[in-house]
């Protein structure tokens, strides 16, 4: 029999290490028991070899001879060996593979937090819909040593020693003159973790409404009403992201602005034109925001719809285009003139601005 107690409390800080004698085990397994718990008593009696040394105190911990472990891996750049805490990060903005040398065990960790995001959509042509945001996927452990953003979950991945796939997709292409929509992003994804590319933005005169993605794209100019791209599609827990805005338009007036796309935390702000013309559409079609996190060591804000394309065919009805939505989202373009409207900032999964009336310009990817 071998009795252990915490005297002064200090294990946690202190390991206590108990040590099979050579072929020996503890629990049925062959390697030191380290007591890591402040005030923990445990008694062990030998019973075979077999199972070794096994815990007759019940409650006080089922002690098991097993080694805490944590994951190793390579791969990624620019990041690669930067350290967070205990926590190591590997960055990836092209396709590459994390490989993982140990999968580390529940004694230590096991676990591997992500983030994951898509590309951002591209925006409308002519008075269009801002692009939708790339879809924004995020995990953080519980006492992980940074803030995420407040979509994260707290499941992470289980390691295995294995080279992972990383995909990132890239961004939609502009809407050009046909007329033409923004094209949706392209998807990204490690593990079981895929985060669909943001919808396109729609596209006037044909009043084509928003796509969907992971987040939705900005309805265009309509003369009734078009529907902004539905959000978080394909549907996952939590939400990758938002609807794009969409654009409602009361008789007789002929037109509005685009819609701004959906972001991963916001929708995209629509717009309705009541009666009395002229709209200048001055302050809307914002697209939605995206989401902050320090995962990368530093505050980073990623997904943000792009703006809406302004409505107006002179200087008495012309408007600037909307905002792109904070995380990297594109303004849409101003009137008149035929402003092309903003791209998203790369590597971030932002949306493209859409493009301005009255020259009919594109949209930007």
């Amino acid at each position: 029999i071998v009795a252990v107690s915490d005297y002064a409390s200090t294990a946690a800080s202190n390991n206590i290490t108990v040590a099979p004698n050579g072929s020996e085990k503890i629990n049925g397994v062959n390697d030191d028991y380290k007591i890591s718990t402040a005030g923990l008593a445990v008694t062990l009696v030998y019973v075979d070899s077999t199972r070794g040394w096994k815990s007759v105190t019940g409650s006080d911990a089922d002690a098991t001879g097993v080694t805490p472990a944590y994951v190793a891996a390579t791969g990624g750049t620019p990041c690669a060996g930067t350290t967070v805490g205990d926590y190591k990060i590997h960055s990836f903005t092209g396709p590459g593979t994390l490989c993982v040398s140990n999968a580390g065990n529940a004694c230590g960790n096991n676990k591997i937090d992500y983030l994951v995001v898509a590309g951002g959509a591209g925006g409308g042509w002519d008075r269009g819909g801002g692009g939708g945001a790339g879809g924004f996927r995020e995990s953080k452990q519980t006492g992980a040593p940074w803030t995420a953003s407040p979509i994260a979950t707290c499941v992470g991945i289980t390691a295995s020693v294995s080279a992972y796939p990383i995909v990132v997709g890239g961004g939609g292409t502009a809407g050009e003159s046909g007329p033409k929509k923004g094209g949706n992003g392209d998807a990204s994804s490690f593990s079981t973790i895929t985060s669909a590319g943001g919808g396109g933005g729609g596209s006037a005169p044909s009043c084509i409404g928003g796509q969907d993605g992971g987040s939705g794209g900005g309805a265009s100019s309509s003369p009734s009403t078009q529907s902004g791209g539905t959000g978080n599609t394909p549907s996952v827990s939590p939400a990758q992201g938002f609807d794009g805005g969409s654009t409602t338009v009361t008789s007789p007036n002929p037109s509005t602005p685009g819609a701004g796309g959906g972001g991963a935390t916001a929708v995209g702000i629509g717009t309705t034109n009541p009666a009395g013309r002229p709209f200048t559409g001055a302050s809307l079609q914002v697209g939605g925001a995206g989401a902050t996190t320090c995962i990368s060591n530093t505050p980073t804000a990623y997904s943000g719809g792009g703006g809406g394309a302004a409505s107006g065919d002179n200087p008495a009805t012309c408007g600037p285009g909307g905002a792109g939505g904070a995380g990297g989202g594109g303004a849409g373009g101003a009137s008149p003139g035929g402003n092309v409207g903003t791209a998203g900032t790369v590597n971030t999964g932002g949306g493209g601005g859409a493009g301005g009336n009255n020259a009919q310009a594109n949209g930007a990817a």
